[in-house]
């Protein structure tokens, strides 16, 4: 029996990607499916797997949807190698040990349950009663659910991280004016990154729609991009903002895994990614690397270049340009873009 039971997400992914829509397994188990025939397939094979195999014939050819479908028909289950390319053998009766666990009831659900329990081999089967597509795994049961169901549930979160992404880029532009003016509070920035990590949730679990819908996800996986497009860029210019030298504990990569109720509470959130304070009210001064270096896309070793070369944010905006020209590595063309840019940031926080 395996000692690796339970949800292996990477595990998990990779054949959740294996049963998306477009590919030739599924499309083999929606043959199936339509057929009203039912189907046990064990994906992959080893010791354990020929020893609870009885009976059947040995088919030795390519997988194919038609030949999945075809071998379907008859009584017993079917074994295919790892890599989903061979179909072994057709018409196998499995018998698993009985003392395992499975709280399945059906015949062919309950033998799918054991035998992925006892040899770690995934196992799909498909219900001749009610037209359902499953994935036995290590003592967990997922089911593969239609096109028509995720994409239900990825619209709803395609709307809610829409809502998040405007959030997120208003308290932005909020933080820019107060970073410009050096009026920034622990509040404030804890007011910016619970967004921040919302939108990452989300992107995450629309990540993992877009992996089930398979060739069915292509305009989901777009509409993604837009909505997150920045987002990483954003958080990496945020932790070198308020990163304090040498505190090394300060990053937004925690919130990931803090619990919804938790990234909710603003103390919570300050005291988890590491700031010294968890007083809302204590003032933090911005290095400034999100505004210089987006104002003329810049690379944060310019940005720094500037920042260390005048001594402030507020410094680099009072500049002028033979005065940004004259750093190193600037020039300038590159001063002009840059004042230019600057003013735009100004003019855009301004008019709110």
């Amino acid at each position: 029996m395996s000692k690796d039971l339970g949800h292996d997400e990477e595990r998990y992914r990779r054949y959740r990607a294996l049963l998306a829509p477009g590919t030739p397994l599924r499309e083999g188990l929606e043959r199936i499916r339509a057929g009203h025939t039912g189907a046990l397939i064990v994906l992959g094979t080893n010791p354990v797997v020929e020893q609870v195999s009885t009976g059947g014939f040995t088919v030795n050819t390519d997988f194919t949807p038609t030949a999945l479908r075809e071998l379907a028909k008859m009584d017993g289950g079917i074994v295919v190698d790892d890599d989903l390319t061979t179909i072994i053998s057709a018409g196998v009766h499995f018998s698993p040990s009985a003392s395992l666990p499975t709280v399945e009831t059906g015949t062919r659900h309950r033998t799918a349950d054991r035998v992925a329990l006892q040899s770690n081999v995934p196992v799909v089967t498909v219900s001749a009663a009610m037209s359902v597509i499953a994935l036995f795994m290590a003592g967990l049961r997922y089911p593969i659910e239609s096109s028509e169901q995720i994409l239900v549930r990825a619209e709803q979160a395609v709307a809610t991280l829409s809502r998040y992404r405007e959030r997120l880029d208003s308290v932005t532009r909020e933080l820019s004016g107060l970073e410009m003016d050096d009026l920034v509070t622990v509040g404030d920035l804890v007011q910016a990154v619970q967004p921040l990590a919302m939108v990452r949730r989300l992107a995450e679990e629309l990540e993992g729609h877009v992996e089930a819908l398979g060739v069915d996800g292509r305009l989901l996986q777009l509409q993604m991009y837009e909505l997150t497009q920045g987002i990483d860029q954003l958080a990496t210019l945020l932790e070198l903002d308020y990163r304090d030298a040498g505190a090394e504990r300060f990053t937004l990569d925690v919130l990931r895994h803090l619990p919804t109720g938790d990234l909710l509470d603003p103390v919570t959130v300050a005291s988890a990614i590491g700031l010294t304070s968890a007083d809302l009210d204590t003032h933090l001064r911005a290095h400034g690397y999100r505004i210089v270096s987006q104002s003329a896309q810049m690379s944060t070793t310019t940005a720094g270049r500037l920042l260390e070369h005048f001594g402030s944010l507020q410094a680099v905006f009072a500049a002028s340009g033979s005065e940004l020209a004259a750093v190193p590595g600037v020039g300038t063309a590159r001063a002009r873009a840059i004042r230019d840019g600057l003013a735009r940031i100004s003019d855009s926080v301004s008019s709110r």
